[in-house]
């Protein structure tokens, strides 16, 4: 007799970088004949379900707010939050940490208590076979549900810590260790009040207490993470058998781009490239106009990913671009992509076999940036005092034919391994497995 079909629960964070991941590993699951669920944030409404999924969507501001992010593009509430908050990008990162990280969490905090019943009432309703989360705060609920909890962390990996390895949000080099003792203590100092607030909470909802300044749960069952082995720290930091390496995790949902003549014809010499900052980083409209500015006088030809303010700006006569570009199958095409250094367009960009610029903003960008730029893999620039010969140099170098046959043969290998699919095996052998010891039982 067939196996049943899966009931799969997956609750990403409201940004596009997590949801799109768990959009990705969730298609395979839903083409293998499973139900798939999304309990994302309200802005959410009707995106998902153009692409095959249920929703029950969570509200995770009060009824007014709420009401507001229902009628907003997905994400809006972070994509403001972002713009708002950008001048504090322009400080080193150990500042960032009282200025941005710590009112960050505050906020993540916040929408998780506020959506505990309505997460609740969800899990009730679906039933599910596993729960999948993809967020970087705890959601107790997801941990008291009775069903066995996935987590999948789609940052750049320190963010399960190690001593051997620089501390997470930081991008320090690994190879020097001077600054990881202050950066820790400062860490320590900023965030211990909080964590022990949320610790608390979570663990009057029923949930498992915390690890020691994290602010999410590790799965007893299984944890996966999106990184290629080529730039994993697991020889420095071992992850114990519950840890699944998925090298890349890159969706099949978006549409084909075409690439348009105006910079698909272009001189000998002239390179492609790829341009994005993300939705949130592109928010900021000063930092994309200097961008413009600066790459409209090389001699290269570029596809620019816009942004939410793409409104606030023109591009320059050697580039095209919109808001949105369906981003896996563009950067295909392109010789070298320019990032912000999110993980997903991290790993994506390893996936094809593309060299990159980084200009990290926040959060884990820093740490994706010097991990590149330590193997090799890229360049990481200041993102606001960058040099225009300094990006000049960058582009030669990730330009040069060494450099991209290195690249694309490291992109072989990461196809080769298919984490996607590696992923969605994980997700559903825990789901099967749960289902069968309830019928059994």
């Amino acid at each position: 007799m067939a196996a049943r079909p899966l009931t799969i629960l997956f609750m990403p964070e409201s940004a596009y970088g997590p949801t799109n991941q768990c959009i990705g590993i969730g298609d395979v699951l839903r083409r293998r004949g499973h139900r798939v669920v999304f309990a994302a944030e309200a802005s959410w409404r009707g995106k998902l379900t153009a692409l095959g999924f249920e929703e029950d969507l969570v509200d995770l501001a009060p009824a007014a707010e709420a009401d507001d992010a229902a009628d907003a593009d997905p994400g809006a509430f972070w994509k403001e939050f972002i713009r708002d908050t950008a001048p504090e990008f322009r400080k080193p990162t150990v500042e960032q940490l009282e200025s941005f990280m710590l009112p960050t969490w505050q906020a993540l905090i916040d929408g998780s208590m506020f959506c505990a019943p309505q997460l609740r009432d969800i899990l009730a309703r679906v039933q599910p076979d596993v729960i999948v989360e993809d967020n970087v705060v705890a959601f107790p609920a997801l941990l008291t549900a009775g069903a066995p909890y996935v987590r999948i962390m789609s940052c750049n990996p320190l963010e399960a810590p190690g001593r051997e390895i620089p501390p997470a949000y930081s991008g320090l080099p690994a190879g020097d260790r001077s600054e990881w003792a202050p950066f820790r203590a400062e860490y320590d100092r900023t965030h211990r009040a909080v964590w022990e607030a949320f610790n608390a909470w979570v663990v009057e909802q029923g949930a498992p207490a915390l690890p020691d300044l994290e602010f999410v749960h590790t799965s007893d069952h299984a944890n996966l993470y999106v990184f290629p082995q080529e730039a994993d720290y697991t020889d420095a930091r071992p992850l114990d058998p519950t840890w699944h390496r998925m090298d890349s995790s890159v969706r099949e949902t978006d549409e084909l781009y075409a690439v348009p003549a105006a910079v698909g014809d272009r001189p000998e010499g002239s390179a492609l490239i790829y341009l994005s900052l993300g939705s949130l980083g592109s928010a900021d409209v000063d930092l994309m106009k200097r961008l413009v500015d600066v790459l409209g006088r090389t001699p290269h030809r570029y596809i620019v990913s816009k942004g939410p303010q793409a409104s606030e700006y023109e591009l320059a006569d050697n580039m095209v671009g919109a808001e949105f570009l369906p981003q896996t199958t563009l950067i295909p095409q392109v010789d070298a992509v320019i990032t912000h250094g999110g993980n997903n367009t991290t790993t994506e960009s390893l996936h094809f076999g593309k060299p990159m610029i980084l200009l990290p903003l926040f959060w884990d960008q820093y740490d994706n940036a010097q991990r590149m730029h330590e193997l090799g893999f890229g360049v990481r620039l200041a993102t606001y005092d960058f040099a225009e010969d300094e990006m000049a140099a960058a582009l030669a170098a990730v330009l040069d034919p060494g450099k991209r046959a290195e690249l694309a043969a490291i992109g072989e290998r990461v196809r080769a391994r298919d984490g996607l699919r590696r992923g969605a095996d994980v997700i559903e052998q825990v789901a099967r497995a749960h289902a069968e010891g309830s019928t059994s039982s």
